[in-house]
């Protein structure tokens, strides 16, 4: 199968549709988890380690060329972390209610094993005796 047959059966079923607007979804929840992150959680969990605001945590390194210093800003790194565990949770939490309602219902029970010899032998003793 060619890579242009292979991608024509792609976009047909619908796939392509269901990937951008998956793509949108997302997007817009990265936002929303940004805000969530940046403005909901980080001042308060600031006030509490001793009124901390992580956006303006950095080390200057040493002054650039203009003469303005060169910071590593790692209070955003740990800003972008907490992003990160929140989406994370977000997404385990709806594959594995996907995942639920995804599994199949319980088969029908299956039929019992087939006799073993010994119990063949013994229902053949017991006929053996019943005609008796």
């Amino acid at each position: 199968m060619s890579l242009l047959s292979e991608f024509k059966e792609f976009a047909i079923k619908g796939s392509v549709i269901d990937l951008a607007v998956g793509f949108v979804i997302g997007g817009a929840f990265g936002k929303i988890v940004s805000s969530l992150v940046a403005d909901v959680i980080m001042p308060p969990l600031g006030l509490l380690i001793g009124r901390v605001n992580f956006s303006s945590l950095a080390v200057p390194l040493e002054s650039g060329t203009a003469g303005k210093p060169v910071l590593l800003k790692y209070g955003l790194f740990v800003q972008a972390i907490f992003e990160f565990l929140l989406i994370a949770i977000a997404l385990f939490a709806v594959i594995k209610v996907i995942n639920r309602l995804r599994r199949p219902a319980p088969a029908a029970p299956a039929a019992p094993p087939p006799p073993t010899k010994s119990e063949e032998l013994l229902g053949e003793i017991r006929d053996l005796l019943a005609k008796r």
